[in-house]
């Protein structure tokens, strides 16, 4: 095994043991508090969590075994079953993203109008188009027999049929990635644009409250309205920092196996194993960081994990009323944090 696939073990085993650790993490956390999931956007996570988790079981192992090993899994059917699986969460997890997204977007930008239908019901029934639209694709693919080992991908995936379906594949290839991937990217960009205008526009009523507070407060230090003054800007650049993080990591997790996977649809090219490895551990890379990215940087996912390793070391947990009453009140803004 040479340099490259050694750098690539080594990138999937820790891919593998972030998403394992930090997915479980956030599950834990939701199954320990029942606000963390009494409202919508808790089941839309508890669904990207949970498919986060069954893609390090059961798929992200048996990609790292085909960098080791260089061929597909031994047993009959086996290779067709983690292609199946691949196919159906990488859909169900960008759709889930889309479903987030929109989900924040009518919270923040629509609190009082829309606040019937921030419902875990509502919730159930984007779950359910989201994961019917991916068990189509993935039953489409399994019934073409289209799933299998993909040796420059070194995992069971799609892969390219004999030549007489080759027009059949490549329209199958471009309306998944239509659906799994430019669809769920544009709804993210347009939500969270939505949610950027909110953020400025309620950033500007603060500056405005705060620039007349400071005029009131005439004994104020000048190093004191100076620290006021550049917190305001702080604000100012914080949400179109957020919303940029969100929107980059999609496209970086997800763009460049995308563009591989269409331009491996040109009967000249042939994708170099090492490059189509990568862009795979990529897509994996979206499942460790949406965690870290999104919920356990979080106030209330952390008072969570405080209080659990609290109880673990049995000592008594910080008195409820101290901070109860915030996680109430930042449930919601942190579950709503853009993916």
């Amino acid at each position: 095994m040479g340099t490259g696939e050694t750098l690539l073990v080594g990138l999937l085993v820790l891919v593998l043991a972030v998403a394992l650790l930090s997915n479980a993490l956030v599950l834990l956390c939701c199954a320990y508090r029942a606000e963390l999931r009494a409202r919508a956007s808790g089941v839309l996570l508890v669904n990207l969590s949970l498919g986060h988790l069954l893609l390090a079981v059961l798929d992200m192992p048996f990609t790292l075994l085909g960098v080791l090993h260089g061929r597909p899994p031994s047993a009959p059917g086996t290779c067709q079953a983690i292609g199946f699986l691949d196919t159906f969460l990488a859909s169900n997890a960008a759709l889930s993203v889309a479903a987030l997204s929109a989900d924040q977007w009518l919270a923040v930008g629509f609190p009082l109008r829309c606040a019937g239908l921030l419902r875990p019901r509502n919730a159930g029934l984007l779950l359910a188009c989201a994961w019917g639209q991916s068990l189509a694709f993935a039953v489409a693919a399994l019934g073409c027999s289209w799933l299998g080992y993909s040796s420059a991908f070194a995992s069971c995936s799609l892969r390219l049929p004999p030549e007489p379906e080759h027009l059949r594949f490549a329209a199958f290839t471009a309306a998944f990635h239509a659906v799994g991937f430019a669809l769920p990217l544009a709804v993210l960009c347009l939500t969270s644009l939505g949610v950027l205008r909110v953020a400025r526009s309620h950033c500007r009523r603060m500056d405005t409250v705060a620039k007349k507070a400071l005029v009131l407060l005439t004994d104020l230090h000048p190093s004191v309205r100076q620290r006021c003054l550049i917190r305001q800007k702080q604000r100012h650049h914080r949400a179109t920092r957020k919303i940029g993080v969100s929107i980059a990591t999609f496209l970086i997790c997800f763009a460049p196996y995308v563009v591989t996977r269409l331009v491996e649809l040109v009967p000249s090219v042939t994708v170099n194993p090492h490059w189509g490895i990568l862009s795979k551990c990529l897509t994996y890379s979206k499942a460790a960081a949406d965690p870290f990215m999104c919920f356990l940087l979080c106030r209330p996912f952390r008072q969570v994990l405080a209080g659990m390793a609290h109880q673990l070391l049995k000592r008594s947990p910080p008195p409820a009323s101290a901070h109860h009453s915030s996680l109430d009140a930042e449930n919601d803004s942190c579950l709503q944090q853009s993916l």
